[in-house]
Order: C-alpha cells, then structure tokens, then sequence
C-alpha cells in the first residue's frame, strides 16, 4: 500500500523501543476452534488484491484487475466520477503521485476536475517501473465488460467519490450485481446501497484499537450487523510498528498503541488475540466473512491469523498471500489427511 502519511520522529521513536522489546515475547495463537482449512477448500479462500493486483501491477487500471483474477484474487478497484460523469478507477485525490510527467497545472487537480476524455491521455503505471508505461485508467463500465459472462470474476468496489444511485444502475446493467464487492468503511452506505443492490456482497472495514473497534462492534448489534457481508479489520504487528503505521500512514493513538497499552501476552498485533478470537466467532455465528489487512511484508503474519480464525485476507503480496495459504492448507493436510484442500 502507499503510505498516506508519516509519522513523526518523535512519535516513531517512542514506540520502537517497544515494539523490539515484544518481538521476542510472542506467545502461542489461543485456538478459537474453528479453522477455514475444515470449511472452504485453499482456491475458495477469499483473497482482496489491494488496487487490483497490490505491488505487482500498476493500481486501477485493467492490466491489474486482470492480473488479479489471473491469481484467483478478488482485485480491489477505487470508483470516482469525472466532471463529466464518467465513473472510473482511481485512488488518489490528486494526479501528483501516479500520472506520469503529470503537468503543474494538474498536479494538484483529481478525478473529479476533468473530463474522461483528458483522464484517458494520462499515463500512469510508469512510477512503478518501465514494464508499466502506457496504461490508462479506465471506465469502470470497461472492467465490467470483462467480468461479463464470467462469474468467478470479482471485484471490489472502494467508495472515494461516486454517487450511489449512478453506480448502482451501473452494476445492475452491466449484470454483474453478484460478481461486486461494494467496500466502504460506513455502516450507512452499506444499508443504502444494499437496498439498490440486494444481491451484491459488502465489506466493511474498520482500522482501530480494541476500545474503538469494540465501540463500533457495538453500535453494528443495534441494526444487527444490517447489510454486511464481510468485515475486515486492519492488523498492526508489534514487532515492525514502525513498519505498519508508515505503510497504513497511521499514529499510534488511532490504533491505540502505547507503552501502557501494550502486553506481549495479549499476543503479537496491536489487537490483542482474544479479541479477534472473539470477534471471530461472531461474525461467523452471523454469517459474515472475517477479513484481516496485515500491514507487514512479514509472511508468517497468515498462519497466525488463520489460526486464530481469520478466514480471508486483503493484501499488497497476493501472489505471497496465495504462496502462504497454500502452505497453510498443505501443513494441515499432513497433520490431518482429511483436510478439504
């Protein structure tokens, strides 16, 4: 993922410490007695490739969502809307860090300040490296086209700026309605939009600490966890801190991590074990996939998090994700033969 922003030395250098002290302290994941590996089959597990194929793949574009679903991922695309009422594919507010050879006077200027036409003569993809030059962002009524008449094909929809009603038409046209993933981080819109789309599959994800998190697990049992599908929750490992909240441009307050806070035997995340366990169970009793966001390149993060009950993953390594269920799923298969694989 790219980093939003950045921690200050000082808030960095009060936490290190910390985080080094705990790595070596880690204790052994609790079970939560229930395992994906003895209820969805390794090709099934739900896999969110972040901007469509993560850091393998110029973000947005179709080249991306087609390496995505050529890894088995769900690829993840951004929508806005142009000034001319195009809905597309883009991330940033703002031209600066993606377009290539980007002018002054649209450097600061986004999505939403100009036409598709000129959109669609901006390059992106060549920051991340000669072999992506020449792509383009697209319309989003172009990636539904290839998701047409393939139903295995996913996506996921992350609201930025787009009106709901105009996607909505959008996705119920284009016949993919049960083939989207619409991902917001409000409750509301989820409601809203399942209302346009009954059929359509939503996330919900939530960055936070155990206070916070708890606060809005909360207030999601008044409506019973209406419109929800999925949930994702943001994973912050102790012992690269300085790691995660550089690459999610988190502080350590929104995540509630502090010396006072932090305990090596409430296991190796800024959540603490328990918590996911138990948050685990219920959204399984309701129904809803539990998605995890490591935010580390740290590949052992996976069978941890499947051990304490994680059964899906969005990621920025796909191809590792992938790389690491399988070896999840065959470590599980030699323990016990009859292993759904």
């Amino acid at each position: 993922m790219i980093p939003r922003t950045l921690l200050t030395r000082g808030a960095l250098a009060a936490v290190l410490p910390l985080a080094l002290a705990l790595h070596a302290a880690e204790p052994p994941a609790p079970s939560p007695g229930w395992n994906v590996t003895d209820h969805v089959v390794c090709k099934d597990v739900v896999v969110q490739s972040h901007r469509g194929a993560g850091e393998l793949a110029e973000e947005n574009t179709l080249e991306a969502f087609e390496l995505g679903w050529r890894l088995g991922t769900y690829p993840e695309s951004d929508v806005r809307t142009t000034s001319d009422g195009v809905i597309v594919t883009f991330h940033d507010n703002t031209f600066k860090r993606v377009v290539r050879n980007v002018t002054p006077e649209l450097e600061n200027k986004g999505v939403g300040d100009v036409t598709f036409s000129t959109l669609s003569s901006l390059e992106v993809g060549a920051w991340h490296g000669a072999d992506f030059v020449a792509h383009r962002i697209p319309r989003l009524a172009d990636v539904f086209v290839a998701m047409r008449g393939r139903p295995e094909r996913h996506l996921y929809l992350d609201i930025k700026n787009v009106d709901l009603r105009q996607l909505a038409a959008l996705v119920n046209e284009s016949g993919v309605d049960r083939q989207v993933v619409l991902a917001t981080s409000k409750p509301d819109t989820i409601r809203e939009w399942k209302k346009l789309v009954p059929e359509s599959d939503t996330l919900l994800w939530m960055r936070g600490g155990e206070k916070g998190l708890g606060k809005r697990i909360q207030a999601l049992r008044q409506s019973d966890f209406s419109g929800i599908t999925q949930l994702q929750i943001h994973i912050f490992p102790l012992a690269s801190i300085q790691e995660a909240l550089e690459i999610a441009g988190a502080s350590p307050r929104q995540i509630e991590y502090s010396a006072d806070q932090a305990n090596p035997a409430r296991g190796p995340y800024a959540l603490p074990d328990a918590f996911i366990v138990g948050l685990g169970k219920e959204l399984r009793a309701r129904g809803i996939l539990f998605q995890a966001l490591p935010y580390t390149s740290d590949p052992s993060v996976y069978a941890r998090l499947l051990d304490l009950g994680v059964a899906s993953f969005a990621t920025d390594h796909p191809d590792v994700t992938e790389r690491e269920l399988r070896r999840y799923y065959d470590r599980k298969a030699s323990a016990r033969p009859d292993t759904a694989r």
